[in-house]
């Protein structure tokens, strides 16, 4: 017998008969209630340069784990939210060539594309997402993810989708608008971290749900723009390092149990590996002039690679040269082995949406998107802040192009334009991908670069999979 009121449930659990009269004894157990805190790039280095954390952490299980693979962003949530392998939830990157629309498409959203139940569906909880992937259009009550608004005359603004809907517009109202240039390209940084922080608070203070999953990305991004090791470092790490714990004491002054975890670490590279310009030499590559720039047609390629950090997935449109595509990748300098796509994926969804194979790079390397030959005929989108229109992943969207002479004013008659309504290009990106310091998508990794997960029960983490069965354990586990 039960019922449920308050934010908790009552349980009948014992009846008695004095002499006055019975009654029933009732007594009020409240539901576990778990937030997890996705930490980007937190490995047990870098929690040695984090003190609060690190305190935090000294009366808790830490656990180091091989990560995901591809050991990036959207492979990793999708792996520790359903805690099955990657061939069955589908997600093999953060992008994939679409066999049937012939088109590579990079940091979708919907959570239609994430196979099998979800660990806040396996455990009955109410969850609230906040800024992990694949975040639109699932069973979480409560979502918030950056989502810009296109309209039709090629303009773009910031904003954010929430579920419930209506409740876009109440945070943005309470908060301000999401720092959407902090979230990604040269300008990103902590202000990202600190408003998702922000909106964690905001929701749990409105709704208390059982399961809170908080994405803190800001290491991911000075770790690849300037490097481990780098001394300037210690300001980042010290900065991320109050936003957690202040969320941490937040959530846990109000009788919230807190699990930390991240995705993967970051690995010092100093070498770019071009496979689409390779290709391209070989005559497998089709390009297509558009307005006296090339873009890469790849429905029309006999081959033609993926890239997404330090894996590249390989798609060989053309199965008569695939043995002369595998050769020309292994012996590609920085190239440090190949995985098959049949062994990789099955026969699941990850069969259908990875590369015939995988290419995976020296610890030291890493995979570029680029396909031309001339930069004076790269696509107009390579010089810009563009995830979904390039055909991989681009770091390099990190730099301001050290070439501009005067990048703010650039930059200030963009924004200029774009309030006068006039559409223009933010060309500032530059095409040098060795200013990219650090890279992360291999699996067999030092430790020292390894996920942690940190927390109560961490300790029986051995894989990404494990996360799923950490987390769910820890809601039902009774208080």
């Amino acid at each position: 017998m039960s019922e449920r009121g308050g934010g908790g449930e009552m349980r009948l659990l014992g009846f008695q008969t004095f002499a006055s009269g019975g009654f029933c004894l009732w007594e009020k157990a409240m539901e576990r209630r778990v937030a997890v805190l996705n930490v980007v790039g937190l490995t047990k280095s870098v929690l040695a340069e984090m003190p609060c954390l690190k305190k935090w952490a000294a009366a808790r299980e830490v656990q180091s784990f091989p990560p995901a693979f591809p050991a990036v962003t959207c492979t990793a949530q999708s792996s520790y939210l359903t805690g099955r392998a990657v061939g069955e939830h589908g997600i093999v990157g953060n992008g994939w060539y679409d066999r049937e629309a012939a088109e590579v498409k990079f940091w979708k959203q919907s959570n239609h594309l994430v196979k099998g139940e979800k660990v806040w569906e396996a455990a009955g909880a109410s969850c609230a997402k906040m800024f992990w992937w694949y975040n639109m259009y699932s069973s979480a009550e409560f979502a918030a993810t950056p989502r810009p608004l296109y309209p039709a005359d090629g303009r773009k603004f910031f904003d954010i989708h929430t579920q419930p809907m209506g409740m876009r517009e109440e945070m943005k109202a309470d908060l301000g608008d999401f720092p959407f240039p902090a979230f990604w390209g040269p300008k990103a940084g902590l202000a990202s971290s600190e408003w998702i922080a922000a909106s964690a608070r905001w929701i749990e203070e409105k709704e208390q749900a059982q399961l809170s999953l908080v994405y803190l990305p800001h290491l991911d991004y000075s770790l690849q723009k300037i490097g481990p090791g780098a001394p300037e470092l210690a300001a980042e790490y010290e900065a991320i390092d109050q936003v957690v714990c202040d969320l941490i004491a937040f959530y846990e002054g109000r009788g919230v149990e807190v699990l930390v975890l991240s995705e993967y670490g970051i690995s010092q590279v100093s070498r770019p590996v071009h496979l689409n310009r390779i290709f391209r030499e070989k005559g497998w590559i089709q390009v297509k002039d558009e307005l006296g720039l090339e873009t890469l047609d790849c429905g029309g390629c006999q081959a033609f690679a993926v890239a997404d950090h330090q894996v590249a997935h390989v798609y060989v449109n053309d199965p008569a040269i695939a043995e002369e595509v595998r050769g020309v990748v292994l012996e590609t300098e920085g190239v440090e082995e190949i995985r098959e796509g049949s062994a990789l994926w099955g026969e699941g969804m990850g069969r259908e949406r990875g590369g015939d194979f995988v290419a995976v790079s020296e610890a030291d390397a890493w995979f570029t998107y680029y396909f031309w030959q001339d930069d004076a005929k790269a696509p107009d989108y390579a010089r810009c802040i563009d995830i979904h229109r390039k055909p991989g992943y681009d770091p390099v969207e990190l730099f301001i192009d050290p070439d501009l002479k005067f990048p703010l004013v650039k930059i200030a008659a963009f924004l200029a334009k774009k309030k006068l309504g006039m559409r223009g290009l933010m060309d500032v990106i530059p095409l040098d991908a060795n200013l990219v310091k650090g890279s992360h998508g291999r699996d067999r990794v030092p430790e020292s670069e390894q996920p942690v997960a940190i927390g109560e029960g961490a300790g029986r983490v051995n894989s990404a999979e494990a996360v799923f069965r950490w987390i769910r354990d820890s809601l039902a586990n009774p208080l």
